[in-house]
């Protein structure tokens, strides 16, 4: 599992790669190893990333959507909760908004090479399936499906799902101008500080 990333992730080094042109990075610290891309789309004036977690160490950890950040010189915009994200879907999100969410979404993660989650959206979406014909009850299990949602990861587990962070009053479809932060009990995840113009650059192409 992730084996192609596993091998190159020996020390904490951002590593950047690029598939069906949708642009990754990965950081692995104390054997947990966090993929990360922005989505093209965004939704009720949020930005989109996706977040894809393994933990190839022999202790457990907890993962939360909210301790991830986007930092700019001027301000940290805080992602949601898992139960923020759902409540938004349901309350500002079209069905079109979803469809197009779900599209995307599963477009950037079948482009991680060798992925099998134990326990992210493929294996949630598996149970929103067995949901009755309510519009209401499929919209949530679907919202919940697509969320990054708490997770206790023992060793060899996997998860993955899509992190909301508030646009901040930005104008563009993707958020730039910054970088990712994201906590994992004392490891501190930080994405592009190496970059000088500070511009996440993830996305799909153009």
């Amino acid at each position: 599992m992730f084996a192609l990333l596993f091998a190159a992730s020996a020390t904490a080094q951002v590593i950047e790669y690029e598939a069906n042109g949708q642009k990754y990075q990965t950081l692995t610290r104390q054997g947990l190893t966090v993929i990360l891309t922005q989505l093209p789309n965004h939704v009720a004036g949020y930005a989109l990333f996706q977040v894809t977690v393994s933990n190839g160490s022999q202790v457990n950890w907890n993962i939360l959507p909210d301790q991830l950040s986007y930092v700019r010189s001027d301000t940290t915009l805080h992602a949601l909760t898992a139960n923020q994200v759902v409540n938004l879907l349901l309350s500002k999100a079209s069905s079109g908004d979803v469809i197009k969410l779900v599209s995307s979404y599963e477009q950037a993660l079948y482009g991680i090479p060798n992925m099998r989650s134990t326990n992210g959206y493929e294996y949630r979406r598996q149970g929103a399936m067995s949901y009755g014909m309510s519009t209401k009850l499929r919209a949530a299990a679907t919202a919940s499906a697509l969320v990054l949602a708490p997770t206790h990861l023992t060793p060899g587990q996997s998860t993955d799902g899509a992190v909301f962070v508030p646009m901040g009053g930005h104008e563009s479809k993707m958020l730039t101008g910054g970088h990712v932060v994201f906590h994992a009990g004392t490891e501190v995840f930080d994405f592009n500080v190496d970059n000088p113009s500070g511009s996440v650059e993830l996305g799909a192409k153009k």
